[in-house]
């Protein structure tokens, strides 16, 4: 009998983000991209920061809907490094998302905001990351996203 998969939380990242680069309208949505400044991460057992020079690119897909595809480096407190890309979806009715573009705050509870990290390493501490499937959460603050991944068990 197959059971249904079971999550066990992995970490909490704090990533701080700069201004949002508008590109504008292009073939396939509005296009944005919002560099990634540095940050931290809190796992069990580990942390470390979020590494400046990564980025989020962003396709805002409907009034509603963005996919959101972000690149990142992790660096430990031990020195390995940890290549992030994450996938997500953000969905919110057009007013929320007005005011995300903003900058404003709003209620993590009227946005949807799933992802699905994939790791890279070879660090022999956290090599195993690179052979197992995450899904997150996020809430996005003005110059931050906060984001919880979970290992898929």
């Amino acid at each position: 009998m197959n059971t249904a998969p079971q999550l066990k939380h992995f970490a909490e990242l704090k990533v701080k983000v700069d201004a949002p680069q508008e590109i504008g309208h292009a073939q396939h949505g509005q296009r944005r991209v919002i560099p990634i400044s540095g940050g931290s991460v809190e796992g069990h057992g580990w942390s470390g920061n979020v590494l400046p020079g990564g980025a989020d690119y962003q396709l805002i897909l409907t009034p509603r809907m963005a996919g959101l595809d972000a690149h990142y480096v992790l660096e430990t407190t031990e020195g390995e490094l940890i290549y992030v890309h994450n996938r997500a979806i953000r969905v919110a009715e057009p007013e929320i998302t007005a005011k995300l573009i903003r900058g404003e705050p709003v209620d993590p509870a009227e946005i949807y905001f799933r992802c699905s990290p994939t790791f890279e390493t070879e660090s022999p501490s956290m090599k195993w990351i690179t052979e197992r499937m995450f899904i997150g959460t996020g809430v996005r603050r003005p110059d931050l996203v906060e984001m919880h991944f979970y290992e898929v068990l």
